[in-house]
């Protein structure tokens, strides 16, 4: 797999609520690597209970696709439970993280499918809720 990077900051989203800590932001965007990490895990062995998991559970929540989307929670389940799955396999080629506030961040990124060679790209933006960090939305292209 080729390696990846970890994060990027956004500073001028610090500066517009309050200067943090670089640290602080080094350590709120390795919370969300790890979700991400956990998340691409799932979705590699197609663990639905678990990617059900990740997606913020409100009407609110969206995954955006080229081909329309898919708005809240209990939609983002039933797709998961219905789509196919032959050509999950894939190689991150490129992730980063940019860490907009304390309990928000976007996850970026681009990948290649390993059977069909087919790239694609996705974006993740990642809420910190009680439960622990979740997506409220997300888009997914693939290339044909």
């Amino acid at each position: 797999m080729a390696s990846a990077t970890l994060c990027c900051y956004a500073k001028a989203a610090w500066e517009i609520g309050g200067v943090m800590a670089e640290q602080d932001e080094r350590a709120i965007a390795a919370e969300i690597r790890a979700a991400f990490d956990a998340y691409e895990a799932a979705l590699q062995t197609n663990d639905v209970a678990a990617l059900k998991g990740f997606f913020w559970d409100d009407p609110r929540a969206m995954r955006m696709t080229t081909d329309g989307g898919i708005y809240g929670h209990a939609a983002i389940s039933d797709f998961r439970r219905g789509r196919d799955v032959t050509d999950l396999a894939r190689e991150l080629t490129r992730v980063e993280i940019l860490v907009l506030g304390p309990d928000t961040g976007v996850a970026t990124a681009e990948y290649r499918r390993r059977a069909s060679g087919r790239c694609g790209a996705q974006s993740q933006v990642w809420i910190r809720r009680q439960d622990g960090w979740r997506i409220a939305a997300a888009h997914v292209s693939l290339g044909v």
